[in-house]
């Protein structure tokens, strides 16, 4: 992709950091709207129970309120959480009925300021008689139903293999097995926990509805939100300014955006919504919630004769977009290995919690944690050294490009070489025979190493389309559209240095324009590690066509023949006559002038597109992590994390870099920290930051991450997503050298947190 001199594969300084660094971005709370009220959602306090009554009497002559909506004073429609669930699901706009988690909507509060809002909310007073909470996983299916239409609380279902009748047939998966490796295991509910909650600005002007959001995919709202309004599409606008973390939670559709432009619509007047924390912790999607079983098949050699696996994946309350992930714990199940046979089985639950959505990684990291860890417990079964068991039942390089067991269209990999990278940078080694000398020893302080392999998709679930479009001005600057929407990448930078390659414009002269959808035609938002491969893609060829069109008409004003136009260095020019050239800001007039342009050729410079891959791209890698466990206390120390991540061809090794260093922290929150809990009624147990622990990076190491670079055959960068990698690579790698560190005293497996009580209690137990 890149010629001698080009600025691609270079660290580049983001555009993007003067603002952020500077507090001069403004994000939605930093909206001045011009007499906006607020609003203010009345939650649910119980996890389950039929609504009586709603009594708003005390508050609606409260000082400052506007109005109160209730399910009782409004017609509201409900609304869809994921298109692939039966409209048995949907979830009403505001509660009238029944309430299904502790945050359900019950009224809204619309005040003139916030702190009149909040005291007007605390006088409204919910009379809801108690059903029974439904937490358990193992037990939801047949416990008591959230929906009385539906036949019982499994929302969705997927197996693997079927037949043509979508019969599952029963390979006999672990045949031929010397040892089979069993792990049941939990992947916690997180919460997304961005830096900035969630919140929404709907401002009506002029007949139109303007909606400012805190949004990954504006352009996704803009259908559902002007049909629940009854408006046409082309009056209702979404723009999404500064957006301050989104991880997969920020690219859902909730009521709270619906119900603030709801209030806007009816009231005339501007309306705003700031979630704050203790709210964003029930109200926002959480992510991972399953529980998860695997079998192993090994023989004493190390090779795999086959895989089992059942999977329990938590929806929450209204099946959303978590509620279909098993689909791809499902398609990745075999992971970077070859596995002769599979079976596998998920149903996906409801339960009496907050709703499951995208959370980084969504549904790849958990079939990666199900493989490594039952790979870890064979390893140990046949007394091979996992790093071993891996290379030997890898997915051979040579065989790419390939279709795996369950149908994922790898397109390039190189796994054992990532493994090599890895274990060279650790020095895996000296690591074991310093494990060996601590067991021996009996020291309190024990060695634990754990290796993560792994192999994820980007762009998945047919988001391998993205429009873009690039334009040259008459000032001779450009600007390039993309359907993207960034939340901290660095989007601006790699789409410039691309944009800049091909035309020659410098990257400060190169405007980025997003999350807007009266500026930007259409688009599918930033999810799915798929910005670069697509949008990046869809700018670099869109500007490669400005390119061959504008050599045209310098060819036709400069007398010269096309293959004889060159880049100067502000424009085009004849090959070898200095002289002989064209700013790109003459190039634009001309291409304005109708007398200029050469016959047939369309006014202007610019090119736009939707972009299509044509597939998903499959990124690979291999992680290492060094822990020291206190054996007495169950207290962690992390010593090292060693990351080789291959993210196909890397454009901006800056970028890469920051990728890789924050999805690591989340693997190792994960692992060590984090966990969404309720107690048996459904009351959360975690609704604030003093609760719920998300490390600093005090918790956290130096992370030594680097990279292999195999390209991808599908897009002409040649790249491969790399947000998500870091948390997949690192999550298993960790609790594997968790798991290490005691496995000499008989301990399997411990589920994650494994905060140090439960490293503890293991070790009792195993003793």
């Amino acid at each position: 992709m890149a010629a001698a001199g080009s600025i691609l594969g270079n660290a580049v300084a983001r555009k993007e950091d003067p603002g952020l660094l500077t507090g001069s971005n403004q994000y939605v709370d930093d909206l001045k709207v011009t007499n906006s009220a607020q609003i203010i959602f009345v939650r649910s306090p119980m996890a389950h129970g039929t609504i009586k009554s709603v009594d708003v009497s005390d508050a609606e002559g409260m000082p400052g309120v506007i109005k109160i909506y209730t399910a009782a004073n409004t017609n509201l429609p409900d609304i869809n959480q994921f298109p692939m669930m039966p409209a048995t699901f949907d979830r009403p706009a505001i509660c009238g009925d029944k309430v299904r988690f502790v945050g359900d909507i019950i009224a809204v509060v619309v005040a003139e300021n916030l702190s009149q809002g909040i005291d007007a909310a605390n006088m409204v007073f919910g009379d809801i008689d108690p059903l029974d909470a439904v937490i358990d996983l193992e037990t939801a299916a047949g416990a008591a139903k959230l929906f009385d239409e539906a036949e019982n609380n499994v929302c969705f279902a997927t197996a693997f293999p079927l037949d043509e009748e979508g019969n599952q047939t029963e390979p006999n998966a672990l045949d031929g097995s010397d040892f089979v490796g069993e792990v049941k295991m939990v992947t916690q509910r997180l919460a997304g926990a961005p830096m900035e909650p969630n919140g929404c600005v709907a401002n009506p002007v002029e007949g139109k509805m303007d909606v400012w959001v805190s949004h990954q995919a504006p352009h996704s709202m803009h259908e559902p939100m002007a049909a629940l309004l009854g408006m046409e599409k082309e009056m209702v606008r979404i723009v999404t300014p500064w957006v301050g973390g989104g991880f997969g939670p920020k690219a859902a559709f909730y009521n709270e955006y619906f119900l603030t432009a709801m209030a806007a619509k009816d009231l005339g007047r501007a309306v705003t919504w700031t979630e704050i924390r203790s709210e964003n912790m029930v109200s926002m999607v959480h992510g991972r919630a399953m529980v998860m079983e695997a079998k192993l098949g090994i023989k004493s050699d190390g090779t795999f004769t086959g895989m089992e696996a059942n999977v329990i994946a938590d929806a929450g309350a209204y099946p959303a977009l978590g509620a279909i992930l098993p689909m791809l714990t499902q398609l990745l199940a075999p992971a970077v290995y070859t596995v002769p046979k599979l079976k596998f089985n998920a149903i996906t639950v409801l339960t009496t919690t907050t709703s499951i959505g995208a959370y980084r990684g969504a549904g790849r990291p958990e079939a990666t944690q199900l493989i490594e860890r039952a790979i870890d417990v064979a390893a140990a079964g046949i007394g091979m050294d996992p790093a071993e068991v891996r290379r030997k039942n890898f997915l051979p390089a040579a065989d790419f490009p390939l279709t795996t067991i369950t149908g994922a269209n790898y397109d390039s990999g190189e796994y054992e070489k990532a493994l090599d990278a890895a274990l060279e940078a650790s020095g895996y080694s000296q690591l074991r025979a310093d494990q060996a000398a601590r067991r021996e020893s009996g020291d309190v302080k024990q060695l634990g190493i754990g290796i993560g392999s792994y192999v994820e998709v980007t762009a998945p679930l047919g988001l391998h389309v993205e429009y873009s479009k690039v334009e040259v001005h008459e000032d001779g600057t450009a600007s390039m559209y993309v359907g993207t929407s960034a939340h901290g990448q660095g989007h601006d930078t790699a789409f410039s240095m691309l944009v800049s390659e091909q035309l020659g414009i410098p990257m400060d002269k190169i405007k980025h324009v997003q999350s807007d959808t009266d500026a930007v035609r259409s688009g599918v938002g930033t999810m799915g590690s798929r910005s670069l491969q697509t949008a990046g893609s869809g700018v670099y060829v869109a500007a490669e066509h400005v390119l061959n069109k504008a050599k045209e008409l310098a060819a036709h004003l400069l007398e010269a023949s096309v293959d004889d136009i060159e880049k100067t260095g502000d424009g085009l020019g004849v090959a070898g006559v200095p002289t002989s050239a064209l700013s790109w800001s003459d190039l634009a007039r001309a291409a304005a002038d109708d007398a200029r342009r050469p016959d047939g050729m369309d006014a202007g410079l610019e090119f736009e597109h939707d972009w299509d891959q044509g597939d998903s791209t499959f990124p690979f890698g291999t992680h290492v992590s060094v822990v020291e466990v206190d054996t007495d206390t169950g207290g962690v120390e992390i010593l090292r994390h060693i990351a080789v991540d291959d993210c196909g061809t890397i454009l901006n090794p800056m970028l890469v870099r920051g990728q890789q260093h924050g999805g690591i922290a989340q693997g190792v929150a994960q692992v060590l920290f984090e966990h969404v809990q309720y107690d048996e009624l459904g009351n959360p147990q975690t609704a604030n930051l003093m609760d719920y622990l998300v490390p600093s990076a005090a918790e956290l190491p130096s992370f030594e991450a680097s990279n292999t670079e195999t390209a991808s055959p599908r897009n002409p960068i040649g790249a491969k997503g790399v947000g998500e990698s870091g948390t997949i690579g690192s999550t298993p790698a960790l609790h594997n050298a968790v798991v290490d560190a005691v496995a000499h005293l008989g301990v399997q497996h411990i589920d994650m947190p494994c905060t140090p009580q439960a490293i503890f209690e293991a070790i009792q137990a195993a003793q």
